[in-house]
């Protein structure tokens, strides 16, 4: 598979020092608290027991990928928050990528433009 060239000029993301469980569990306790709501909430949100959600916070343990989609609707957050993922990109990057983003819009065709525009439509 070939990448285009403005891909390769984003840098990955950093590895974590610290296990996954922790980066996780803190996220997820910051946008918890963020969002207003007390453990036992989140927990009847997702469906799970109140003591499986306090051991997520604490990182004592993973949670599935079904359950991490559902705590991202309960807490309103994004995958990418809870993994420990920068929301933003790095300083100085953001011309970068509107410039690979502009480049990529002028090469869609008519139809690829639409679909654009109606998922565009649907974002909050």
């Amino acid at each position: 598979m070939r990448l285009p060239p403005d891909v390769l000029t984003f840098l990955p993301p950093q590895q974590h020092a610290r296990p996954l469980p922790a980066v996780i569990g803190e996220a997820l306790r910051a946008a918890r608290l963020r969002a207003g709501l007390r453990q036992t909430e989140v927990a009847k949100l997702v469906s799970i027991s109140r003591n499986a959600y306090s051991r997520l916070e604490r990182g004592l343990m993973l949670p599935s990928v079904q359950t991490l989609f559902r705590l991202c609707t309960a807490v309103s957050a994004t995958p990418n928050e809870l993994l420990g993922f920068p929301t933003s990109l790095p300083p100085g990057m953001g011309a970068t990528a509107r410039e690979a983003l502009r480049r990529r819009v002028r090469l869609m065709d008519g139809r690829q433009a639409l679909a654009l525009v109606q998922l565009l439509s649907n974002v909050r």
